[in-house]
């Protein structure tokens, strides 16, 4: 089997209004008023501070969970295609097959130990909003969180197999079974033509990607207004957006 597959980051959601990673408005760029983001996304915030963590996640991704797919969601919605973005746009745009390898913020699971593959749920962020007044504050909206995460307000404590975890991969993670870790770098063995789109290549997916591409012998083709040099021969370099792309003849050959 042979085909090409796809491989997106935040930049193929930028058009829909979703901030990139790290730019100047990015997730990355903003953290709270005493963390980082490098801080904030990580395993050891939500076992020590889940106030602080929902806090974050609700304020910097739940607000976008009505964001619509762009065309390019719509453009790959028939493709193979492995994405870095947590936003469920692909899902939203028809994709049945595509792999959130960082998980997705419209989901969650029970909390458990990172090689247990629990059962995916659907996020509560919705019932959260629908229960805060617009002047709500920081103290009542943390208490409302840490309810619907099923986290005791008193312990502040996260307990495995009862309470709730946002189905992000956070940076102090591994790759596991739950993000479909083992299909993943199935299809990199199957690929003939990997296409990156959006993405910087400073996460651990897309090194594992290029570092198969490369000693298969495949085509690489990256999208990026900016394209990092990889100084890899061979590899095709095409300046301009992922929606620059789809409406260009340079997509033709992966139609």
């Amino acid at each position: 089997m042979s085909y090409d597959l796809y491989i997106t980051g935040a930049g193929v959601s930028a058009k829909s209004g979703i901030p990139t990673f790290r730019g100047e408005d990015g997730y990355w760029t903003i953290g709270s008023s005493n963390y980082t983001p490098q801080e904030m996304a990580t395993r050891t915030m939500y076992l020590n501070q889940p106030d602080e963590f929902l806090l974050w996640y609700f304020k910097r991704f739940a607000k976008y969970r009505h964001v619509k797919p762009n065309s390019v969601h719509k453009w790959l919605s028939n493709k193979r295609l492995i994405t870095q973005n947590i936003d469920g746009l692909d899902r939203k745009a028809g994709n049945k097959s595509f792999i959130p390898i960082h998980g997705s913020i419209d989901k969650v699971t029970l909390f458990e130990n990172q090689d247990n593959l629990p059962s995916l749920e659907d996020a509560p962020w919705q019932g959260i909003q629908d229960s805060i007044n617009t002047d709500a504050d920081k103290e009542n909206l943390k208490k409302i969180l840490l309810d619907a995460f099923k986290i005791s307000a008193k312990t502040l404590s996260p307990e495995l197999g009862s309470s709730l975890k946002p189905f992000v991969l956070l940076f102090d993670e591994y790759y596991t079974e739950l993000y479909k870790i083992s299909k993943a770098e199935e299809m990199f063995k199957e690929a003939t033509s990997f296409i990156f789109i959006g993405t910087s290549f400073s996460v651990n997916i897309t090194n594992i990607a290029l570092k198969t591409a490369v000693s298969r012998g495949c085509s690489i083709t990256i999208v990026d207004p900016k394209p990092v040099n990889l100084k890899i021969p061979g590899v095709k370099y095409l300046e301009m957006t992922a929606e620059t792309f789809i409406k260009s003849s340079q997509h033709d050959k992966y139609s």
